[in-house]
C-alpha cells in the first residue's frame, strides 16, 4: 500500500513540498537551538516548562480522536464509524509522533533522551510517560494498518487486531492519565497541585481531538470524492459536544474551589491568566477570548437544529480547538508556573526561534498525516469503486 503514496495529484505534492519547506526552515532554527541551548527560548529557572511541553499536553489530547471512535467500533459495534476508524488511527499516530518531537526539542540536547532509558526507574513519571507513548504509537500503527491492509483484501481482520484496539483504548486513557500525573505531583505549583487534573486531562481530549478529526474529515470530503457518512459525522459531533459541556463543567469546579476555599496560593494563578498579577497581564486577553469562544462553541454544538448545519458546526468547532488549545496548549503551563516559589512572577512568552521550531514539529506531523490519509482514503475508494479526486465529482447533467 506504500505505493500509493508515490503518486498524487499536484494538489497533493503541493502539500507536501509546502510542510517540507516548512519543516527545513524551522530545522535551521532547532540547529540554532543545538549550538547555543535553551537560552534562545523564553524560558527560565522559573518557567521551565514552555511553549514545547503545552503543545505535547494538547497533542497527546489530539491523539484521543481514535479513541472516540475505536471504543463505540468495538464496544458498541455502532458500524457507522467503520469509515472513519482508519482515520482516527492515523491521526493518532501523527499526534504521537509530534508529541515526541517536542519531548526532544524540550530536552535541549536530543542525547539527555538516553538517561530516561539508561537510568530507567518506576518511581519516574517521565520514565512511565515514554513507555505509554511509544505503546501508544505501536498500538495504533499496527492495528491501523492491519485492518488497512485487510479492508483492501476483503478480509476480516486477525482476531488479535480487534484485541489490541480494545487494549488502544485503555493505553489511550493512561496517556492521558500518566500526562496529566506528570504535571499534577509538581508540589508548589497550586495550579497544576489538583485531583482533577487527570479528569481535565481526558475531558479536553475527548472533545478537542475529535473535534480536529470532525474538521479535517469535513475538509477531505470537501476535495475528494470520499464520504465517511452522515451519521458517522453527526453522531462524532454529538460525542464532541458531552466531552466538551464536561471539560467546561471540571473548569468551573477548579474555579469554585480556589476561590470558595480562598485559597491564595490557588487563586493566585487564576487571576493572573484572568485579570493579571503584579502588573502582568500578557495572557489575559487570551484566557477572555478562550471563555468566549468555549461558550460560544457549546451555544453552536448543542442546540440539534443548529449543530447539524454544517456551516455552523465547522465554526463551533473551529472555535472549540482554538479555546481548548488556549488553555491547554497555552496557559496551562504558563499559569502553573506563575507566581514562582518567591511568590513574584517572571514573565514568559515563546521566542521566535521557540515558534519556529515548533513549526518544524507540526509540518513533520502534517507530512506524516497528509500520506497516511492519502494512502487509506485511496484504498478505501478503490475497494468501494469510486474516483479520488483533489476536487468533488461534479454533479451529473440531466
Amino acid at each position: 500500500m506504500l505505493e500509493k503514496a508515490l503518486k498524487g495529484s499536484p494538489r497533493y505534492w503541493g502539500t507536501l513540498i509546502g510542510l517540507g519547506l516548512l519543516m527545513l526552515l524551522g530545522m535551521g532554527f532547532w540547529l540554532y537551538q543545538l549550538v547555543h541551548g535553551l537560552v534562545i527560548t523564553g524560558m527560565s529557572r522559573d518557567v521551565s516548562w514552555g511553549f514545547y511541553i503545552a503543545q505535547f499536553t494538547y497533542l497527546v489530547g489530539v491523539a484521543a480522536s481514535a479513541v472516540m471512535l475505536v471504543l463505540p467500533y468495538y464496544f458498541h459495534h455502532y458500524k457507522q464509524f467503520a469509515k472513519m476508524i482508519i482515520l482516527g488511527e492515523f491521526l493518532a499516530i501523527a499526534a504521537v509522533s509530534m508529541c515526541m518531537g517536542f519531548i526532544v526539542v524540550d530536552l535541549g540536547q536530543p542525547q539527555r533522551m538516553l538517561n530516561v532509558m539508561i537510568n530507567a526507574t518506576p518511581h519516574s513519571m517521565l520514565f512511565w510517560d515514554m513507555c505509554v507513548l511509544m505503546g501508544y504509537l505501536f498500538l495504533n500503527i499496527l492495528v491501523g494498518w492491519t485492518s488497512l491492509q485487510a479492508f483492501k483484501n476483503d478480509m476480516a481482520p486477525p482476531h488479535w487486531c480487534k484485541v489490541l484496539a480494545i487494549v488502544s483504548v485503555i493505553w489511550a486513557f493512561s496517556i492521558h492519565t500518566v500526562t496529566a500525573f506528570l504535571i499534577a505531583g509538581l508540589p508548589g505549583r497550586h495550579y497544576f497541585l489538583t485531583a482533577v487534573m487527570a479528569a481535565r486531562f481526558l475531558a479536553s481530549a475527548f472533545c478537542a481531538g475529535p473535534a480536529i478529526l470532525l474538521l479535517l474529515t469535513l475538509l477531505v470530503r470537501k476535495l475528494t470524492g470520499f464520504d465517511p457518512g452522515d451519521k458517522a459525522l453527526k453522531r462524532l459531533a454529538v460525542i464532541i459536544t458531552y466531552a466538551m459541556c464536561v471539560n467546561v463543567f471540571l473548569y468551573l469546579c477548579e474555579l469554585f474551589t480556589a476561590f470558595y476555599s480562598n485559597m491564595p496560593a490557588h487563586i493566585a494563578p487564576i487571576r493572573f491568566l484572568f485579570t493579571g498579577l503584579d502588573g502582568h497581564y500578557e495572557l489575559v486577553p487570551f484566557m477572555w477570548t478562550a471563555v468566549v469562544l468555549g461558550l460560544g462553541c457549546l451555544v453552536l454544538l448543542i442546540p440539534t437544529a443548529i449543530r447539524e448545519k454544517t456551516p455552523a458546526l465547522v465554526l463551533g468547532l473551529i472555535m472549540l480547538v482554538v479555546s481548548t488549545w488556549i488553555d491547554k496548549g497555552l496557559a496551562l503551563m504558563i499559569g502553573g508556573f506563575t507566581p514562582n516559589p518567591f511568590e513574584t512572577v517572571t514573565s514568559y512568552l515563546p521566542t521566535v526561534p521557540e515558534l519556529m521550531v515548533s513549526v518544524m514539529i507540526f509540518a513533520l506531523g502534517g507530512i506524516i498525516l497528509t500520506v497516511l490519509w492519502k494512502i487509506a482514503i485511496e484504498v478505501r475508494v478503490e475497494v468501494e469503486g469510486g474516483n479520488l479526486s483533489m476536487v468533488p465529482p461534479p454533479a451529473e447533467s440531466e
